[in-house]
């Protein structure tokens, strides 16, 4: 099986149920994902002193990397935390969950967290501070860590960092490394638009992003989307919520439909679905199977309140591939 490398924001999250009138007050678009300073954070804080929180390890690209590590893949995480209590949490949190901690400490700063504002209809705004995170620079990034490493997967927030993410696919391509971007945020997105037009077209090999996502890159529907992205890159994913989604590889595109569930909280669903389908692809998967598997990830962690899923539900999804993987080797005498 081949082994995955990531790269992103070592964000710890702080998942809270709010309304659409505190998003409205606190001037948050509803499904952005918005940089705040340390004041800041303290006064959302604050706001919602009273609410019932939940705290996990989380940050997109540590998500995904969790995913595939609890499914039995071989992966490892580069992030940059504080010298804290958060940041020992967060490192104790990957090696708990199978993760190969690559963690840089920075002395002075805190480690990074992740507001995240759940309204009722599970959609969920991110009101982020980076802190410890975003003093990773490329100065960070050696090509000794690629070394045994297969894929690399990195987080579409990074690419606010030119400088970091152009030398860190660099490295990896020249290790011999496949390249898998998840596109994070529309409004990252347009930002950034042809910085990111640039870096996908020249390294990465396969692209991950949602309904929303797909049009601030290409301002064309899914559908087209998926296929305008497959000229670019070897392997296109857009995932359009409930209507499942669509993956390509060259002329080869399937639309494979969302699993029934009822919707608690998105947090996490992209991730996961990222998470799945790279751990599937890395056991030899075609990309149909991969998206399945990366379908029943999202599918299960929507039910809950954050990213941990229950050992029950890995199993499950454990099995499905265990399932998949005895078809292929019957079929295909592997």
């Amino acid at each position: 099986m081949k082994r995955i490398l990531g790269l992103g924001n070592a964000l710890t999250d702080m998942l809270m149920q709010v309304s659409e009138d505190d998003l409205r007050e606190l001037n948050l678009p509803k499904g952005s994902m918005n940089l705040i300073s340390m004041e800041q954070a303290r006064m959302i804080q604050l706001r919602f002193a009273s609410v019932r929180k939940h705290m996990v390890a989380g940050g997109s690209a540590a998500n995904t990397i969790s995913t595939i590590a609890a499914l039995g893949g071989k992966a490892a995480f580069i992030g940059k935390i504080g010298a804290d209590e958060v940041g020992e949490f967060y490192r104790d949190d990957l090696v708990k969950n199978g993760v190969k901690p690559l963690l840089l400490t920075h002395p002075q700063l805190m480690s990074g967290c992740s507001i995240v504002l759940i309204t009722p209809d599970g959609e969920r705004t991110f009101a982020t501070y980076l802190g410890a995170s975003a003093e990773m620079t490329a100065d960070d990034i050696t090509k000794e860590a690629f070394v045994g490493y297969d894929i690399f997967h990195i987080e579409g927030y990074m690419v606010q960092n030119h400088a970091l993410i152009e030398k860190a696919i660099r490295l990896a391509k020249e290790s011999g490394c496949m390249v898998s971007l998840d596109l994070a945020s529309y409004n990252v997105i347009n930002e950034n638009h042809c910085f990111l037009k640039e870096l996908i077209r020249q390294y990465v090999d396969i692209v991950f992003a949602n309904e929303d996502e797909s049009f601030a890159y290409t301002h064309l529907n899914p559908e087209e989307s998926v296929a305008k992205m497959a000229g670019e890159v070897d392997i296109a994913v857009v995932k359009v919520g409930k209507r499942g989604s669509y993956v390509q590889q060259g002329e080869q595109r399937y639309h494979i439909g969302a699993i029934t569930t009822a919707c608690t909280d998105s947090t996490g669903a992209g991730d996961l679905y990222a998470g799945g389908f790279l751990h599937a692809l890395a056991d030899g998967f075609d990309i149909h199977k991969c998206g399945e598997i990366g379908t029943i990830a999202a599918g299960r962690v929507v039910e809950v309140i954050g990213t941990k899923l229950s050992d029950e539900n890995w199993d499950e999804i454990r099995r499905i591939c265990a399932l998949y993987r005895g078809f292929m080797m019957k079929y295909t005498n592997i």
